[in-house]
């Protein structure tokens, strides 16, 4: 559609599973799906500090966001 991923920070909230033994595999699934290099994704993961349905351990919640130019 004539824009192209400039990068990608992905922020996953999560009191279990950990993730972080998986980071690679995630950064490397996103670059395949979006058909660009692992070197501009960024995954963070961190915890809700046991507050909410998601300190519970209810639900997870992700957040993005993404630079994209135009080509």
């Amino acid at each position: 559609k004539g824009y192209t991923v400039g990068n990608l920070d992905l922020m996953i909230i999560a009191e279990k599973p950990k993730i972080g033994a998986w980071t690679p595999k995630m950064q490397e699934k996103l670059a395949d799906t979006l058909q660009i290099g692992s070197d501009p994704i960024g995954i963070k993961a961190t915890t809700n500090e046991r507050l909410g349905s998601i300190g519970r351990g209810e639900g997870i919640a992700a957040l993005a966001t993404v630079l994209l130019y135009r080509e």
